[in-house]
């Protein structure tokens, strides 16, 4: 029997490590590209989410009173939609290296605004140049997944970009809710924002390091505000995606700001700013725990069922949060929470699959201005329920959930055209 050259050869031995390596790498869809965009979230992130979910808090705090929560988080909204059409414009003209030095400036200048100021009006004001940081780059985030990768591992490169934002989105409000527990709501706080100073200087030095310098984008569609013509091409099968997401989104809003006050404030065992954080990290480590086998399913089939679940379970949030009333049961609530994750990296692939191909980008920013501007509204309402009564506020974002889920279940596309 004729001996293996090969065998015993160090060399092809050495060489089966860097296959391996590249095999993974190709498996996550992590190509350089993705790469540098990931750690750029991280580090940004952290600085974000120290203090954001208990922004509610603190502008109670100050005397902001409930309106000001829904200010806020009507603004997140609003600035979503606004930013991510700002973003793609900015990048266009001063290119992607110098853009996202700009975007964190901004957010420095706003955390320190709430660091210095303390009172609620100064809080919104800063809020308006660090909120939505995500929104600013998520269009060209998105066209960069649909250009560097193929279609059968969008679901997965948009699934890893879910996944590491996640990552300070976790570990954040644990860190805020130790600060809070410590210092009290109006020096915890402040505190946290002083670090996401920090973080956010050091992710901007580092990101300046690090990123090629790219040449200036052609302000083009990609980058630029809505042309008539570009809300004509949004085909209806993308159209009823859109209706049915507005819906759901209507769901989640509406009691979003106030889930930190229902928590702390208006059960019957309260819990403590340490244990929401823990909730938190409860709620991201299921949604970590979900994304590569669903990306992985979804790459292989049809969206729409995974489209569908996802709906469902952000109907089913408010109502199961009205029923727990205590932390154990809480935690169930929130992995329900984190299981709406289920399918979100699916929808963004399939907004990408059913944009026209010349026009990827730009539909992306669209769809998000349509859908957030028009979700601000119930941000804003979601105030005005509270105070009615917080049930009302619960059992309403579920049956607006119920009606988008149910709209989609009927309507709605994958992308072969299939219902």
């Amino acid at each position: 029997m004729a001996e293996d050259p090969r065998d015993g050869d160090p060399a092809a031995a050495g060489g089966r490590g860097p296959l391996r390596r590249r095999a993974a790498l190709s498996f996550f869809a992590l190509e350089r590209s993705i790469v540098a965009v990931l750690v750029m979230v991280v580090l940004v992130g952290m600085g974000e989410k120290l203090a954001e979910r208990f922004l509610p808090l603190y502008l109670v705090a100050l005397g902001g009173g409930a309106l000001s929560v829904g200010l806020l988080n009507g603004l997140d909204n609003l600035l979503s939609a606004l930013y991510s059409l700002l973003g793609g414009h900015v990048a266009s003209r001063l290119g992607v290296k110098r853009a996202l030095l700009l975007f964190n400036l901004a957010a420095v200048a706003g955390f320190a605004m709430v660091v210095a100021v303390p009172s609620w009006p100064a809080v919104l004001a800063g809020s308006v140049l660090f909120l939505s940081w995500t929104a600013i780059s998520l269009p060209a985030t998105m066209e960069l997944v649909a250009r560097v990768l193929p279609p059968g591992k969008r679901v997965m490169g948009v699934s890893m970009h879910s996944m590491v934002r996640r990552i300070p989105m976790a570990l954040g409000p644990l860190v805020g809710g130790v600060l809070i527990d410590r210092l009290g709501v109006e020096a915890g706080v402040r505190t946290a924002f002083a670090v996401a100073i920090v973080f956010a200087v050091a992710a901007a030095a580092l990101q300046q390091r690090w990123m090629a310098v790219d040449p200036p984008r052609a302000p083009d569609l990609a980058g630029t505000a809505p042309r008539p013509g570009l809300l004509r091409s949004m085909p209806p099968a993308l159209r009823r995606l859109l209706a049915a997401d507005i819906l759901v989104r209507f769901c989640e809003q509406i009691p979003y700001a106030f889930v930190v006050l229902w928590c702390l404030n208006e059960i019957d065992g309260p819990v403590t700013a340490t244990q929401f954080g823990i909730l938190t990290t409860v709620e991201m480590a299921t949604a970590l725990a979900i994304y590569v086998p669903v990306a992985w399913l979804a790459d292989r089939g049809g969206k729409k069922p995974f489209v569908v679940a996802t709906f469902g379970f952000f109907t089913l949030f408010p109502l199961a949060l009205y029923f727990s009333r205590s932390f154990w049961p809480l935690v169930a609530v929130f992995v329900l929470r984190g299981l709406k994750e289920f399918g979100e990296p699916t929808r963004k692939a399939l907004i990408l699959e059913l944009a026209p191909d010349e026009r990827k980008a730009a539909t992306f920013g669209l769809y998000y201005l349509l859908r957030d501007v028009v979700v601000s509204v119930a941000a804003f309402g979601g105030a005005l329920l509270w105070r009615i009564d917080p049930a009302v506020n619960l059992f309403t974002a579920c049956g607006c959930g119920l009606v988008g889920t149910l709209w989609f279940a009927w309507r709605g596309q994958d992308e072969s055209g299939r219902r």
